[in-house]
């Protein structure tokens, strides 16, 4: 019994470590911005927000994969609860893309003024 409490709490510090590392990341390229990927656009967004969207992506996933003890599980138990979460989320991104670019291009090239 005192093994599987070792290697849990190894694995405990292990998921910290990794999510901490990769919110250090987030934060350090949020803080720094470096103009090779905040000037640099990839489908009218540019490359800092790309791999902010990844970055958060991963961390989602990771953390229902070690915390929800996804990682044991059958493989189509797995699918059937990533799936649907990959494809919604992937859905929610291009439709906030979309959106979001139309309304820009509204305020950008109508007579309406930046109001905020």
């Amino acid at each position: 019994m005192a093994h599987t409490h070792e290697s849990n709490t190894k694995r405990i510090w292990f998921v910290f470590g990794l999510l901490s590392v990769v919110t250090i990341v987030e934060v350090f390229l949020g803080i720094v911005k470096p103009d090779a990927l905040f000037l640099h656009d990839l489908f009218r967004l540019n490359y800092l927000n790309w791999i902010f969207i990844i970055l958060t992506i991963f961390k989602a996933y990771y953390i229902m994969w070690a915390f929800m003890h996804l990682e044991g599980e059958k493989s189509s138990f797995r699918w059937s609860i990533v799936a649907p979460l990959v494809f919604l989320i992937i859905y929610l991104v291009f439709i906030l893309l979309v959106e979001g670019n139309y309304v820009f291009d509204v305020f950008h090239q109508s007579q309406y003024k930046w109001i905020f």
